[in-house]
């Protein structure tokens, strides 16, 4: 029997050797041919055509983050004639890629690329790789946060092979989020692939002053924790008549199909100003009812979900919506000030209670509203001592009776 593992062992070791290595040598990113790599402060010059082109001009414009614009009128830059372009004292931000046109026609595509010399910058940070799916049918994302701005030139791989076989390792590119600071790659699942196959996951960063490994991870496609994409369209409604509820709407994410898999949800919420949310769980449907709102108090929502049955992560939560409870409109009214439809007299009883009606303002075309004596009728009388008798009319009654209103003291 041991004649035969002689020839076998070697391939064997070679095998194993293949499986353990990493998925590719990670070290300091290499400059293209079109690259113009330029040190912040640096004045930088990009020429259009080796030869130069006489009597004819020459159009600069810059691509960056996917967004052309034209060269010239911006801080510190100048569009210089000709065949060449002068960047004074560029910065971070100038990275990009500069094309010349002549008559609309590209001659010459640039990259320009701003960062520190190698001997002053540091190496990328060493990534610290978690990865989850978005849902049980989607691709696999693999992440990692970065505590500071990588620089212009920072690249990043994501490698994926089998284990155990000395088969290539695929790679992808992982894109650089910066609202939330991250690289974020996708491993693409084929269609009816083996969900308990271990694979081989590694990812390297690299820049102009050198590069950095991410230890390999093993999943396999079961073991990868499910995290939803956050709720969307959330929407905070006043309830009519319900000055102390809310309604909260929602909907799935697009990235999850509600036909296989329900999700649940969490809502937080809060009155402003305060800092600490109120929280509601186990919420299975896209809308809730708040009911212990502050009267008269904007207030800010937002939801997460996870799968129904608690299996993997919280999404992230959702953006931040407001909305304020129902208000009376009487209640409007009397924030303006209160008011007595009494009137105190000298002896420190009170007069008469008149009508509401007598304290409206007067109608837009200048008719006003009830005249005050006739709205004497039906009114409840109450005798009050008087300082003096003027004469009484042959139809009043014995004694005297005081009328107010807000601007006129009315006594007989």
């Amino acid at each position: 029997m041991a004649w035969l593992l002689g020839p076998l062992l070697p391939a064997a070791l070679l095998l194993l050797a293949a499986a353990a290595a990493p998925g590719r040598p990670c070290g300091p990113a290499g400059l293209s041919r079109d690259t113009v790599l330029g040190r912040p402060g640096a004045n930088v010059t990009l020429t259009c055509q080796d030869e130069g082109l006489v009597n004819i001009t020459v159009s600069w414009k810059m691509e960056k983050w996917g967004t052309a614009a034209a060269v010239g009128g911006g801080h510190d830059r100048r569009l210089a004639e000709g065949n060449t372009l002068l960047l004074w004292q560029v910065r971070y931000e100038d990275s990009g890629r500069y094309s010349c046109y002549v008559g609309g026609r590209p001659l010459r595509s640039l990259r320009l690329l701003v960062e520190a010399p190698p001997c002053l910058a540091e190496p990328p940070e060493t990534p610290r790789v978690s990865c989850y799916r978005r849902s049980h049918d989607k691709d696999v994302l693999c992440e990692w946060p970065l505590q500071a701005k990588p620089s212009p030139g920072t690249r990043a791989m994501l490698w994926v092979k089998q284990r155990f076989t000395a088969e290539n390792a695929t790679e992808q590119r992982c894109r650089y989020f910066s609202k939330a600071q991250k690289f974020v790659c996708r491993v693409k699942v084929p269609p009816g692939a083996d969900d308990t196959k271990p694979l081989v996951v590694s990812t390297c960063v690299n820049n102009g002053a050198g590069g950095s490994a991410s230890e390999d991870r093993i999943i396999t496609l079961s073991s990868i924790p499910v995290k939803p994409d956050p709720p969307l369209n959330v929407t905070v409604e006043a309830l009519e008549k319900a000055p102390q509820q809310l309604r909260i709407n929602w909907s799935y994410p697009s990235s999850w199909d509600p036909r296989f898999y329900w999700l649940r949800f969490q809502v937080r919420y809060r009155p402003e100003p305060a800092q600490t949310f109120m929280e509601v769980d186990q919420v299975m449907t896209t809308w809730l009812d708040i009911r212990d709102a502050w009267r008269g108090t904007r207030h800010v929502v937002q939801v997460r979900a996870q799968e129904e049955f608690g299996h993997g992560a919280w999404s992230e939560w959702s953006q931040e919506a407001v909305g304020t409870p129902w208000t009376d409109p009487r209640d409007l009214t009397s924030e303006m000030g209160p008011f007595s439809s009494q009137f105190p007299m000298e002896d420190g009883t009170y007069g008469v209670t008149l009508p509401p009606e007598l304290f409206g303002e007067d109608a837009a075309d200048g008719t006003g509203g009830a005249h005050p004596l006739s709205l004497l009728q039906g009114l409840s009388w109450k005798p009050v001592p008087a300082p003096w008798h003027p004469p009484t009319p042959s139809w009043w009654p014995g004694g005297a009776c005081s009328w107010v209103s807000p601007s006129l003291l009315v006594s007989w």
